[in-house]
Order: C-alpha cells, then sequence, then structure tokens
C-alpha cells in the first residue's frame, strides 16, 4: 500500500477550510498550522498578479509531502522520523525526537514542519478533535501525518472533510481502482520540487 493525495489545483478556492479541519481534529497549538493554502499571485494573501487585464490568481495547498525518498528520514539520528512500512506514510515519534530540527534542515519543502520551542498552548482550556491524537511536547518537530489516527482506521484525513470545492482526492496510490488513481487519469500532474529527487506523495492537478 501507498497512501497518497491528489489536489485539483483548478478546484481549489483558496477558503483555508483545509487548514482549519486539520488545526481542529489534530488539537494543533496556537500558531501551528500543518496545512497552508498559499497564494499563487501577489505578494499578499488573495492577491492578483500580473497587470490588469491579465491579472492571474490561484492557490496551492501546503502541507508534508510523504515522500517516497524522504530527505527528513535519512537526517534523523534517532529514527524519530520514519517512514511508515504498510503505507509509506512519513511519521514523527513525538517521544524519540530529541529536538534537533534536521528534519526540518534536510527537508527541502519550506515550512511544512512546525518546531515546539515552549510547553504547547491552545487557544481553548481543552482539547479538540480526534480523542486519539498523540499529545503535543516541548522541543518536538511536527508536522501534518496524513490524520494517520484516521487514516489508519480507514476513514480519510480531517482536511478533505470540509473542502467545499472537492479539490482533494485520497487513497491507495498502488490501486488502479483507489480515487487517487483515478484522479491522476487523463489529466496532467506535477509534484513539487521533482528534481530533488523525493519522489512526494502529493499530487497537484493542474
Amino acid at each position: 500500500m501507498h497512501l497518497g493525495m491528489v489536489i485539483d489545483l483548478k478546484r481549489c478556492i483558496g477558503c483555508q477550510a483545509c487548514s482549519l479541519a486539520c488545526k481542529q481534529s489534530n488539537n494543533l497549538p496556537d500558531s501551528v498550522w500543518w496545512t497552508r493554502v498559499m497564494t499563487v499571485g501577489g505578494s499578499e494573501m488573495d492577491t492578483a498578479g500580473g497587470t490588469y487585464p491579465n491579472n492571474y490568481l490561484s492557490y496551492a495547498p501546503i502541507s508534508c509531502q510523504h515522500c517516497e525518498n524522504p530527505a527528513c528520514v535519512k537526517v534523523c539520528p534517532v529514527g524519530a522520523t520514519y517512514k511508515d512500512p504498510e503505507t509509506g506514510v512519513v511519521r514523527q515519534d513525538y517521544d524519540k525526537c530529541i529536538g534537533c530540527r534536521m528534519c526540518m534542515s534536510a527537508c527541502p519543502y519550506t515550512g511544512v514542519r512546525s518546531f515546539n520551542w515552549e510547553e504547547p498552548k491552545h487557544y481553548l482550556d481543552f482539547a479538540t478533535g480526534d480523542p486519539d491524537v498523540p499529545s503535543h511536547q516541548k522541543h518536538v518537530v511536527e508536522k501534518c501525518t496524513f490524520c494517520y489516527q484516521r487514516s489508519s482506521q480507514g476513514k480519510t484525513p480531517a482536511c478533505m472533510e470540509l473542502c467545499p470545492g472537492r479539490a482533494r482526492f485520497w487513497g491507495d496510490l498502488d490501486d488502479p481502482e483507489s480515487d487517487v488513481s483515478k484522479a491522476l487519469k487523463g489529466r496532467e500532474a506535477t509534484t513539487l520540487l521533482p528534481e530533488m529527487g523525493t519522489k512526494p506523495s502529493v499530487y497537484y492537478l493542474v
């Protein structure tokens, strides 16, 4: 099995619902986001690039790419960053993480990881989201897990639940009948920084 995701850039409207669903479901600390939606256009969020009448504007959701050849796994000195042999998902073991942040340095995808410099704090005084989400810890690197607490039970990641444009597809890339495999058929798709040789498991339909 090789779990992956396909994102249709023509359907993404930049609403940030995926980011909010991810934050709530994983009980992310204040100021921590595992999924961001970047504006492809002007220098500010939700602004168009170009000059009228030839403006352009689109959006690109960015998170951990769950690479087949992850640079982060190679540099982790304690095995806290590892690739799940059953699903291909790149995971983090918070209890093993020593906070060296070598995974953050090695990852070519800027901003997909965060580091808890202090004891994690939350806007609410009670936990939100899925009950079996691992507790967040001080001096630990965090990132998207493809909602492992959900996907390991056959559920879809939280970022797909609220997407009004239905821009995301999820499933086994090794299964030709899966939603992700069908989404890739007949459409041009790209990955982020293919020249880095990491072989991302997140594809973008253009």
